[in-house]
């Protein structure tokens, strides 16, 4: 990844953000396409680099989460009316999977195999094929947890639900997840992003904490976990614990960027247990970020999350950072990035 141009600015603001709290935000497989998800009850699609508004796509009811098709003609999402909508970028079409019985939390795509995966508050995961008549081709119960976070690699689908578990099951054999985990976080977790490399994954959780964990069920590599403290600030002798709303990890280095509500992006080098650069405080909570393909841009939605409850706040706004090598290199790269570390975490 080269260096922005001098001439380019360090960031700069989108415009016709959405007009009430933003859900999630995702960029293009193939371009720097922008997906965003709002509760106003909308889908919007952004050219990111020409700053432009290109299609809005209206639902029924707030929607909570959003992805592309890998070849970025289609998109997918998901929210309170409880439907799995799907989008032909074209032509702007709008199509209805099919239903869960409670809002639906997230919704992913999964590539190798072509199908919608969707995690839900009615405590299901359901798998939808998108290019026949009758999508739904599995549902899965999860035990009267509702789910709350998900995220997947080409082989495993990772969900974080309300039990403060983490199941992680094997797309290749649905019957039953191979992993149960009690959830190395106190608290509610509120997002789940995996590697780059797919050998494992981060969480964070609504009291300012993030874990780092590795598929690998064996003791060498399970005695590798860690978790560590961030997104917390003392005023005065108090000390206040920030939800850690999204994660999202560079392409190319492996580091990773995450939002809180206390409006702060932190970038950590997970192998080395070090923060490597803290951005300026935006003006709200953080509530969705996205490096692009090349880790070149990244995105980062101010957007009020109402951890505070109802109160006068900042307007949603979008803005999108020219990366620099030096924000998200790893000072010091290991073997690969699946190395484990077994030194005591240092992050705080």
């Amino acid at each position: 990844m080269a260096a922005p141009s001098s001439n380019l600015p360090t960031e700069y603001e989108l415009e016709n953000p959405p007009r009430d709290g933003i859900t999630q935000a995702h960029f293009g497989y193939k371009s720097d396409i922008l997906l965003v998800s709002s509760w106003d009850k909308n889908v919007r699609l952004y050219d990111a680099r020409r700053n432009q508004l290109k299609h809005e796509f209206e639902t029924r009811s707030a929607v909570l989460d959003c992805c592309f098709h890998d070849d970025d003609s289609k998109a997918y999402s998901g929210g309170l009316d409880h439907s799995v909508s799907m989008f032909d970028l074209s032509s702007g079409r709008r199509t209805v999977l099919g239903n869960h019985s409670e809002s639906v939390r997230c919704v992913k795509f999964h590539a190798p195999t072509g199908l919608v995966i969707t995690g839900s508050w009615d405590c299901s995961l359901n798998l939808w094929d998108p290019r026949v008549h009758k999508p739904i081709v599995g549902s899965y119960i999860q035990d009267g947890c509702k789910i709350y976070a998900m995220d997947i690699t080409d082989r495993h689908i990772v969900i974080g639900h309300s039990g403060r578990q983490v199941l992680i099951y094997d797309i290749r054999s649905m019957t039953q997840p191979p992993q149960v985990r009690e959830s190395p976080l106190t608290h509610q977790i509120r997002a789940i992003r995996c590697f780059p490399d797919q050998s494992g994954f981060a969480l964070s959780s609504i009291e300012g904490r993030i874990a780092i964990e590795f598929f690998d069920p064996s003791p060498k590599a399970q005695k590798n976990r860690y978790a560590f403290k961030c997104h917390r600030k003392f005023v005065g002798k108090s000390q206040y614990l920030y939800p850690v709303n999204s994660l999202s990890f560079h392409p190319r280095h492996g580091t990773f960027a995450s939002g809180g509500c206390d409006g702060v992006v932190n970038i950590w080098d997970a192998w080395a247990k070090k923060r490597i650069c803290q951005y300026p405080p935006y003006p709200t909570s953080i509530s969705a970020l996205n490096f692009n393909r090349d880790g070149s841009l990244l995105a980062v939605c101010s957007s009020y999350t109402f951890e505070e409850g109802e109160k006068d706040h900042p307007p949603e706004q979008i803005f999108i950072r020219n990366i620099n090598d030096h924000e998200v290199c790893p000072k010091v790269k290991p073997p690969s990035q699946s190395a484990v570390i077994s030194a005591a975490p240092t992050v705080n």
